[in-house]
């Protein structure tokens, strides 16, 4: 049973990343894509991997780099047919324990916005984070929220006469009170 809040969910234990660092690459089978689908609102996701290269991040902490990948198939804004696209996104985030993020946020100096710090780090819940979790928020970030047929072309309608609109007789009726 796939879990509407997360369509796809892959643990990874703190303790089974090893020193040297963990490669992992999820292919999501077509139940994952079919939820997703529906969550993110798009007609399909016909392809989706992630990438991820997971290290060790302090004593106690992770951190997740790679790419997620996906087709995504939407419905076009112009001309309402099918529309394909490509979505790349890279994932770098670090996750440790709730207690030390306060820690990590005094050390970077986080007091108001740094536009040009780095993001502070995630929590890391139960020294697990979601890989699949991770892999689902970052398509639903890339995908193009106003997709468009290649060429497509949106043409205002043309207006016609000014005096024929849905209050024309409502105004005829003012006008002849007057």
């Amino acid at each position: 049973m796939v879990d509407d809040s997360r369509p796809w969910s892959v643990l990874l234990r703190l303790d089974e990343v090893p020193e040297a660092g963990r490669h992992v690459v999820l292919e999501a089978d077509e139940a994952t894509r079919k939820a997703i689908a529906e969550a993110a609102g798009v007609v399909a996701v016909p392809q989706l991997t992630a990438r991820f290269d997971v290290t060790q991040h302090g004593a106690e902490g992770l951190h997740v780099a790679g790419q997620v990948t996906a087709n995504v198939i939407q419905t076009c804004v112009v001309t309402l047919e099918p529309v394909e696209n490509v979505v790349e996104e890279t994932v770098d985030l670090a996750f440790l324990p709730g207690a030390e993020i306060p820690e990590a946020r005094e050390a970077t100096g986080e007091e108001g916005l740094d536009l040009g710090a780095d993001d502070p780090p995630e929590v890391l819940e139960d020294g697990t984070v979601d890989l699949g979790a991770i892999a689902t928020e970052f398509l639903l970030l890339g995908i193009d929220p106003y997709p468009r047929k290649p060429g497509a072309v949106f043409v205002s309608p043309v207006e016609e006469d000014p005096d024929e609109h849905p209050f024309a007789a409502l105004a005829r009726l003012k006008k002849n009170q007057e």
